[in-house]
């Protein structure tokens, strides 16, 4: 596995209730699947894929993060494994990543079907992300801290 290089991660255990109908093949392995026949006829470069047994998001049908050293981190939950504009979406969503700074993605820019779907967005350590502010020891100048 190249450390560089952003990695795609499944969660092979979730569930989305369609699995009494897919010989109990959990969804997340599904989506997972689905993505590497789609990419199959794509070329795959520069990104790493890995399934991941539980990413901790049981409420929420699967669940799919992209991160990379320096970058953002993002998760993304209730996936269709049956639906192929969130495999194609999954897949467009790579080279956005890593052409966009820091591979921070603004909604508008991720893929449709990624939009309302992101269950979460970690700026990577010392990022100059104007997202973050430093929390320097009781500044009231940053205006983050509430008086009650």
């Amino acid at each position: 596995m190249d450390h560089h290089q952003p990695i795609l991660s499944f969660c092979m255990t979730c569930q989305d209730g369609h699995e009494a109908f897919h010989e109990d093949i959990r969804g997340g392995a599904r989506l997972a699947q689905a993505f590497l026949s789609h990419i199959g006829a794509v070329q795959r470069h520069g990104f790493t894929l890995r399934g991941v047994r539980c990413m901790s998001q049981c409420k929420r049908a699967c669940i799919v993060s992209l991160c990379a050293n320096g970058r953002f981190s993002y998760m993304f939950g209730d996936l269709d494994a049956a639906a192929p504009d969130h495999v194609v979406a999954l897949s467009a969503l790579i080279p956005l990543y890593l052409a966009a700074p820091e591979g921070f993605l603004r909604r508008e820019v991720r893929p449709e079907p990624l939009q309302a779907r992101i269950l979460g967005r970690l700026p990577p350590p010392g990022s100059a992300s104007d997202l973050v502010t430093p929390l320097d020891e009781g500044d009231p100048a940053h205006g983050m801290f509430c008086h009650v």
